[in-house]
């Protein structure tokens, strides 16, 4: 019982119905950057491809996936929990640069990081189709260190990258 009462318990909803994918786990993503650990988020959406999108991310990231229920006015709302952070690497500055083409992750990220202190973590968030390959060869030509690449979706990736 006391289960089903921690699932009710709503902190933030995210309508996203009439948006097709990535969008509704990007935003979902989006909030739960926001969110205390336990907190709950309610997407609400009606892409066909948010239930795979979001259960793969879940799995990635450790958040949960409470439940899914149709919703009266249409679409399915999904209850996620935010998970555990402890582990997660944290990081100084955070660039997120979807919708820019390569070598655009690679320019940008640079540019931050010649402003940053060494040690400090640059996490970059990116869409572009070869950035994983480019970010690798990057790092190793350039001397900074790839911490950890978290696939966060559909063809999104989260570097962390700290300045050697």
């Amino acid at each position: 019982m006391e289960m089903e009462m921690e699932m009710e318990k709503v902190n933030v909803i995210l309508e996203m119905k009439g948006l097709s994918c990535p969008r509704p786990l990007i935003g979902a993503k989006r909030m739960m950057d926001e969110l205390n650990e336990g907190q709950v988020l309610l997407l609400i959406s009606d892409c066909p491809g948010t239930p795979d999108d979001l259960f793969a991310w879940a799995k990635q990231t450790g958040n949960r996936i409470l439940r899914a229920e149709k919703m009266t006015d249409g679409g399915t709302g999904y209850h996620i929990q935010k998970g555990e952070t402890a582990n997660r690497l944290k990081a100084n500055v955070s660039l997120d640069i979807r919708g820019a083409v390569c070598p655009g992750p690679i320019v940008e990220a640079k540019k931050l990081l010649n402003g940053m202190q060494a040690g400090e973590v640059l996490r970059l968030v990116s869409d572009c189709p070869g950035v994983v390959s480019d970010i690798d060869s990057w790092a190793s030509a350039t001397g900074v260190s790839v911490l950890q690449t978290i696939e966060a979706g559909d063809g999104v990736h989260e570097f962390y990258i700290r300045k050697g």
